[in-house]
């Protein structure tokens, strides 16, 4: 019996916007498998940079994301917020962030201080957090912005003890009148105020978005292949 490929329009159509999706969406993963790979070799280029005390006047060129710095000044204690919907350890929480007033200037930065767990019963009940009083010294890795998640509903407004799912450091400086640095700064090392600093490693999840391109890629070959083989079986069989 001869083999032969029987040509068809309507399958063809559906193969080739499979083949194309699935080789867009695996592109996509692929890029993000890249972005994560680039922001850990970043990560691990700061952190063999000798760590540096963060002033007003720190040259933007030092100041740079992922780098460890150590501060020095007062929290404003009046301004806490709470960012929503932060699990950790598949608990629900809260990051707390607080202005962190710079010795010897009229400018702050915003700091995230840790992580909270959720009061199971009144979500609205916050946990008492110990804040020091005075000066005080800080270390911890800079962060050009609190990290998103999606939004869900009209945000919160703004108001000192707000529980919000997210904010800018421009929000924040409108908001509360402060003059504050165009970064924050993720607190590292303990304390004894209940907070939890296991941060979000932001390059975690390159594996799984490879993965994630892998399927994809599959998918597109997948579709492929089933195209070709159906052609010659009904061309055989015609």
């Amino acid at each position: 019996m001869p083999i032969r490929f029987r040509f068809s329009w309507v399958p063809f159509i559906a193969t080739a916007l499979l083949v194309a999706i699935g080789i867009a969406l695996g592109n996509w993963q692929t890029r993000r498998a890249q972005e994560k790979e680039g922001i850990e070799a970043a990560l691990q280029a700061q952190a063999a940079q000798p760590v540096i005390a963060l002033s007003a006047a720190t040259p933007d060129a030092e100041a740079m994301p992922f780098r460890q710095v150590r501060v020095r000044g007062t929290f404003v204690r009046d301004w806490p917020l709470y960012l929503d919907n932060r699990p950790h350890e598949r608990r629900a929480g809260l990051h707390m962030l607080m202005p962190f007033k710079i010795a010897g200037s009229g400018k702050s930065v915003l700091v995230a201080r840790g992580w909270i767990a959720r009061d199971p019963v009144d979500r609205a009940r916050l946990p008492a957090t110990p804040t020091p009083q005075g000066e005080i010294e800080i270390e911890g890795s800079i962060r050009s912005h609190p990290a998103r998640v999606y939004q869900f509903g009209a945000p919160a407004p703004l108001k000192p003890g707000a529980i919000v799912q997210n904010v800018s450091i421009g929000e924040l400086a409108a908001a509360s009148g402060l003059q504050l640095l165009p970064f924050m700064i993720e607190q590292g090392g303990t304390a004894d105020d209940g907070l939890v600093r296991d941060w979000p490693r932001p390059s975690h999840g390159a594996d799984k978005h490879r993965g994630y391109a892998f399927q994809w890629y599959g998918l597109a070959a997948a579709a492929f292949i089933f195209f070709i083989v159906t052609g010659f079986r009904r061309g055989t069989k015609q």
